[in-house]
């Protein structure tokens, strides 16, 4: 494994720590990714950020174990992890379900009493009270799941040409699916921390909210920031987006 990242103390996390950190920067992938999504992050940002990437199950050295498909058991499971590592200010930052992930985890520590992050980045996500009709598609069969994929251009086309390793990454890939198609929103008091939402100029869905409706759920500021490319611009304009995202990280670390 490259020395910029490594796996310390518990399996959900892949992070490097060190004494000259100040912020943590937990991140949460979008449906089917994991951990190594953000394997160049810690070196593109500055270092007094330590990223957090979080390793689900049923994804890279966690394939053996049953991938969560309900949103309630995966804030269960995953806020006590968080929860553990309040000596440092944090941030999350999630792209699609996981921005959605993000957001009500967010919502689930300040329930409980516990620390909540000072900043959210909501990228590739609609607005929870806008999102659109789902399609309940992680109900298909494989082959028509397959074929789903492969129009939301998410998936390397080698991978999707090969059986025996869509055969280990598609229960994941249902299980977050499934996650975001059976999501239900509820009213709840506002958050408090900036929400910073990050786009892709052609995505599809940009109906009316989707994007600022962000703002309804906190009472402090919330942005919105374009960026070229379709759902998956947090690749294809990766370098624009983390310059983005460090600028506001490093002005979060001024306050």
């Amino acid at each position: 494994m490259s020395s910029s990242l490594s796996l310390q103390t518990t399996p959900w996390l892949i992070r490097t720590p060190s004494s000259t950190r100040r912020m943590r920067l937990f991140c949460f992938s979008y449906a089917g990714g994991n951990a190594f999504n953000f394997f160049r992050w810690q070196e593109a940002l500055d270092p007094a950020v330590e990223v957090c990437a979080v390793q689900l199950p049923g994804r890279s050295a966690r394939i053996a174990e049953e991938p969560i498909a309900s949103l309630p058991a995966l804030l269960q499971a995953v806020a006590p992890v968080i929860s553990r590592m309040d000596d440092l200010p944090c941030a999350f930052f999630g792209h699609s379900v996981g921005a959605l992930v993000a957001f009500e985890l967010s919502r689930y520590l300040r329930l409980h009493g516990l620390s909540t992050p000072s900043h959210l980045f909501m990228s590739g996500c609609h607005a929870p009270q806008f999102r659109s009709p789902t399609r309940q598609l992680h109900t298909l069969s494989d082959e028509q799941f397959t074929e789903v994929l492969r129009e939301y251009e998410g998936t390397p086309p080698e991978v999707l040409e090969s059986r025996e390793l869509m055969e280990l990454l598609l229960p994941a890939i249902r299980a977050d699916f499934a996650i975001a198609e059976n999501y239900r929103y509820r009213h709840g008091p506002l958050l408090s921390m900036p929400i910073s939402v990050f786009a892709g100029h052609e995505d599809l869905n940009k109906e009316p909210g989707q994007v600022d409706g962000w703002q309804k759920e906190t009472s402090g500021a919330c942005q919105a920031t374009w960026f070229d490319g379709g759902h998956f611009f947090v690749n294809s304009q990766r370098a624009a987006v983390l310059e983005q995202l460090n600028a506001e990280l490093t002005a979060n670390l001024c306050v």
